[in-house]
């Protein structure tokens, strides 16, 4: 890759982590997305973003499809290209904008699986809290589910984030935006328990103040509260394919179906957008076409 080419790249990047603040996982999407490109550049051999025109752009698309790519997947491409040559323009690196015009496809409704209340009362059954881990494991469990938070979320709040007087945590979610949420009964009992008789035992220096703590007495990582939540769904031998992100889901889900209103949830979620909160409403709708296909006499 040509040293003019590794410059801009360079250069967008960092526009995207200290002027957007995005994250790095967004920023590493960025990164493949435009990477990908440029190999398709230099099989086109295209040797500089200036000589990037719309027809190669319409190209660039049309060999996506070639490749089978889903409709998510292209279109996310084209997007991030988008604001990639945006930024170019912007910065003098390019006269035009290849990616403007380039038509994304349209994508098709992802349904967020979630769990039945039912179902969530079977993983806090299968989860033992005779121990400090499994107190630890039951508290994080329903703190997820009583907040909606991501565990990315759940893995940076400190104790100190936890105010049991008003029953909220202060959660600090993507582009380092900051929310409160609250927690109920359930959740305040297996934190205030855990916090008494387990993370004493587990936390290995003094000044460590994550609120929640692995084996080894270090700040459990998001990856490890997905390998306990993994754990926990396969003891509980609930049928169909699981994932952690399905607290969250159906946090939103269960709030819907019984009565929470669009915004509230939105809010509580933190999404910035409230179209990224109404694909509940169609996972609420399907499961009232669903009770009411089973349970009406005529339906």
């Amino acid at each position: 890759m040509k040293k003019d080419i590794v410059d801009a790249i360079k250069q967008f990047l960092e526009y995207l982590q200290i002027e957007k603040n995005y994250s790095s996982y967004t920023i590493e999407f960025y990164k493949k997305d435009i990477e990908h490109f440029t190999v398709f550049m230099n099989e086109q051999a295209i040797e500089s973003l200036n000589k990037v025109e719309y027809f190669d752009a319409r190209l660039y698309v049309s060999s996506l499809y070639e490749q089978q790519y889903a409709r998510t997947s292209a279109a996310r491409k084209i997007s991030s290209l988008r604001s990639f040559f945006k930024f170019l323009l912007r910065e003098k690196f390019v006269t035009e904008n290849p990616f403007m015009l380039v038509i994304q496809p349209k994508k098709g409704i992802r349904l967020p699986s979630f769990l039945y209340e039912e179902e969530m009362e079977q993983l806090f059954a299968a989860c033992d809290d005779s121990t400090p881990l499994g107190k630890r494991n039951l508290a994080l469990m329903e703190l997820l589910y009583a907040t909606g938070i991501r565990v990315s979320e759940c893995a940076n709040i400190q104790i100190d984030d936890v105010d049991f007087d008003f029953s909220t945590i202060l959660v600090k979610g993507k582009g380092k935006k900051e929310r409160y949420v609250p927690f109920g009964f359930f959740a305040s009992e297996a934190l205030e328990r855990y916090l008494k008789d387990a993370r004493g035992l587990l936390v290995d220096r003094a000044g460590h103040r994550s609120l929640f703590v692995n084996s080894k007495g270090g700040p459990l990582t998001a990856r490890g509260i997905r390998f306990i939540l993994n754990d926990v769904m396969k003891k509980a031998s609930i049928s169909g394919k699981i994932h952690p992100h399905m607290f969250r889901h159906s946090f939103a889900t269960h709030l819907l179906n019984n009565g929470a209103d669009m915004r509230t949830v939105q809010e509580l979620l933190g999404h910035a957008h409230l179209s990224s909160t109404q694909v509940y409403t169609h996972v609420t709708k399907e499961h009232l076409r669903k009770t009411y296909m089973n349970s009406h006499p005529r339906a």
